[in-house]
């Protein structure tokens, strides 16, 4: 399946969830899209059901390909940590997602934007790789003629952005400039998501 580029709200209405790194703008309807939306029953979902509505929340989520989640999981099954655990650090340490949660961009399909387009460093080396993952003291930097300090206010954030910073991100030290302090908990995922789930939908296939 290909990345999502269609109405996002509609995504969010359908999964009856907010997913923040999709939009962060709440739907006004809350029930599902379509003709029928108002007056359908939700009926007792099967194990399939609740694994692939979990796994399209992660996917909508941060942006993911199908493979691309597949590579993520296979390295979180392979950790000595709990897989499930694992799985979130890795998606939390992605370049394009700590550009997201720093406040540097409105969503995650922004922030991809920005890493394609080269407008970000990472330890004052350019990196244009959204999937890279960042380690406990690396430092992202915008670069210094890019056209998107222009978009971040006076604190060097994006105004559109309203979620709080992480507890693992160091964004004091001056606009435009995040420092990684330290690995996120499975707790600062701004997501509700049952990852064990998504582990179990691919454990027999990667």
């Amino acid at each position: 399946m290909s990345r999502y580029t269609g109405p996002r709200l509609r995504i969010m209405r359908r999964l009856g969830v907010s997913l923040p790194g999709l939009a962060q703008k709440e739907p006004t309807r809350q029930y599902p899209p379509g003709q029928h939306g108002p007056t359908m029953r939700r009926g007792k979902v099967s194990d399939y059901g609740m694994r692939l509505k979990e796994t399209q929340k992660v996917r909508y989520h941060y942006g993911l390909r199908e493979r691309q989640l597949r590579r993520v999981i296979k390295q979180a099954i392979r950790s000595k940590q709990a897989s499930d655990e694992k799985l979130l650090e890795l998606l939390e340490r992605r370049l394009d997602n700590l550009v997201f949660r720093s406040g540097l961009a409105r969503s995650n399909r922004a922030a991809r934007q920005m890493v394609n387009h080269s407008h970000v460093l990472v330890n004052g080396k350019r990196a244009n790789i959204p999937s890279m993952v960042l380690n406990p003291g690396d430092v992202i930097t915008l670069k210094e003629k890019s056209t998107w300090n222009s978009n971040l206010d006076k604190e060097g954030a994006y105004p559109a952005h309203s979620m709080p910073i992480p507890g693992f991100l160091n964004v004091e030290e001056g606009p435009g400039k995040i420092e990684v302090t330290r690995l996120p908990q499975a707790d600062e995922v701004p997501l509700s998501v049952d990852a064990i789930q998504v582990i179990e939908r691919y454990s027999g296939r990667v």
